[in-house]
């Protein structure tokens, strides 16, 4: 559990945040009822589901779900590493570039994920490919983590990944030339691509980063960019505070929807990425 979250949680309107560290699946069922046990149906108690994991978290999401009794169900969220609302909020802010600028969504474009062995990496390429992109997602050493990541999006989320490997610029220059959208989301202040490599890839539409500490992913992005042109190619870049300020209200939004709710909700990336896009509609 993350100061980040923390502070997420109060200033959306909870009065009072208790934090649980080193929690493991057998532990949440416990958790889950000495929580609702102790406060009358309906009470506007949220069960938040961060870490670093997101084949955990989701474990733990059902674990809070098979422990709550009828009219004592309370709402649970899960966004491990803040990764669920960061990618809803990459895809979304590119989904909008795209139907700004192309008149059109992620439905059979290419889409190369960089820093998929990341939770956000990951969550954003199960995003993309479920509004009908064809993901790549591209390892940095080995193939072997990205296979069964592969596998693990196929059967939880019933999305098609494929695992490329990128560990050479040569392999990387392949790679955004067969790509339509990039998405940077490797550890901070490590540069991915150059601004030779991209201006090598003439037929690159998009790319975002989420990297906010320089070098940044991608060189010469702005962290404010939100669909200009990258220095010295044509693609059009989204910078990482572009992104943020959208992540942080989906956060935002999700926790507030928890408290006025009169329903007990299940959120995850879906209804992340769902509110992203309204968020960047309006």
């Amino acid at each position: 559990m993350s100061p980040f979250d923390c502070n997420m949680a109060v200033d959306s309107g909870y009065t009072v945040v208790l934090p649980y560290d080193n929690v493991g699946v057998a532990d949440v069922g416990a958790l889950v009822q000495d929580a609702i046990f102790s406060r009358p149906p309906n009470a506007r108690t949220g069960i938040f589901i961060g870490g670093k994991d997101i084949t955990l978290a989701l474990e733990m999401m059902n674990a809070a779900r098979h422990a709550m009794v009828p009219s004592f169900e309370v709402s649970v969220f899960a966004d491990p590493g803040g990764s669920f609302t960061t990618a809803a909020a990459m895809v979304a802010c590119v989904e909008r570039v795209l139907k700004r600028n192309f008149s059109r969504g992620f439905s059979g474009l290419r889409v190369a994920v960089f820093g998929a062995t990341g939770v956000v990496g990951f969550a954003s390429a199960v995003i993309a490919a479920n509004e009908g992109a064809n993901v790549s997602v591209v390892a940095h050493d080995t193939l072997e983590p990205l296979i069964a990541s592969a596998e693990f999006a196929a059967d939880t989320f019933n999305v098609s990944l494929k695992p490329v490997a990128g560990h050479t610029d040569a392999l990387k220059a392949k790679i955004l030339r067969s790509s339509d959208v990039i998405f940077t989301a490797g550890p901070a202040g490590v540069n991915i691509l150059t601004r030779r490599q991209l201006a090598r890839a003439p037929g690159l539409l998009v790319a975002a980063d989420v990297n906010a500490v320089t070098p940044f992913g991608v060189e010469g992005m702005d962290l404010f960019m939100n669909g200009a042109p990258l220095p010295g190619c044509g693609t059009l870049g989204v910078g990482a505070l572009a992104i943020g300020d959208v992540k942080y209200k989906t956060q935002a939004g999700l926790f507030q929807r928890m408290i006025h709710s009169k329903d007990a909700l299940e959120l995850d990336f879906r209804d992340a990425f769902l509110l992203a896009r309204e968020i960047v509609a309006g």
